[in-house]
């Protein structure tokens, strides 16, 4: 069983898939409280798991199947908390479904199947949780799989330019710098990134934001 927060087909608005139908999976609960999180709906009730629906891989299996989108997203909160995604995992992709899931990179990836592209989002310093990233998971990275910074500030993009320096992310798999458009313009990360002379690293737009705002079910 998974707690589920919600479900539905929308536009892939992040990542190298960005553009495409897309069904999300939202799975409710998170261990991380981001300064900039725009799905807090997810994690924000007494218990701190969204208030979600239990229900089964069958079930979550029958809803998506209602529409002929073959692109799925799990996503949170933080769907690793939960240990059932594995096995949603397993189901979908044995369904032919292509399968993406979105983690914040505090749990350990080795069980989630590489043919799953898995997207790490690793925390920056005024997230408030910088240092959170589980560095194990750098081993179980194939070039199947992303990772994304969400940067708040241009001390954001220096600390995370730095540290796909250290860590060689490049060589990996693709990384995105991805802005929190309230308190780092998209011009403004696009111009240092030039200036800069950052290559290799991909400009996140959040195309579901740029198309119906921040809303929910988008």
């Amino acid at each position: 069983m998974l707690n589920i927060c919600e479900i539905f087909t929308s536009i892939q608005g992040e990542s190298t898939l960005a553009g495409y139908l897309c069904t999300f999976v939202r799975l409710s609960g998170c261990n991380l409280r981001c300064a900039w999180c725009d799905t807090r709906y997810s994690y924000d009730n007494a218990n701190g798991d969204g208030g979600g629906v239990l229900m089964s891989i069958d079930d979550i299996v029958a809803q998506v199947s209602k529409t002929p989108v073959e692109l799925i997203e799990i996503t949170g909160g933080e769907p690793l908390l939960q240990t059932d995604v594995t096995a949603l995992c397993r189901e979908l992709l044995r369904l032919n479904y292509k399968v993406m899931i979105e983690t914040n990179g505090t749990q350990n990836i080795k069980t989630i199947p590489q043919e799953v592209r898995r997207i790490i989002d690793i925390k920056c310093p005024d997230s408030g949780h910088g240092g959170s990233f589980l560095a194990d998971n750098l081993k179980y990275m194939t070039p199947n799989d992303e990772i994304k910074f969400v940067l708040a500030s241009i001390d954001d993009a220096v600390w995370a330019k730095n540290f796909c320096d250290t860590h060689k992310l490049l060589s990996k798999c693709p990384v995105t710098f991805s802005p929190v458009s309230r308190t780092l313009p998209l011009g403004r990360l696009a111009g240092w990134m030039a200036e800069n002379h950052v290559f290799g690293i991909r400009l996140g737009l959040q195309l579901h934001k740029v198309i119906w705002g921040d809303k929910r079910g988008v």
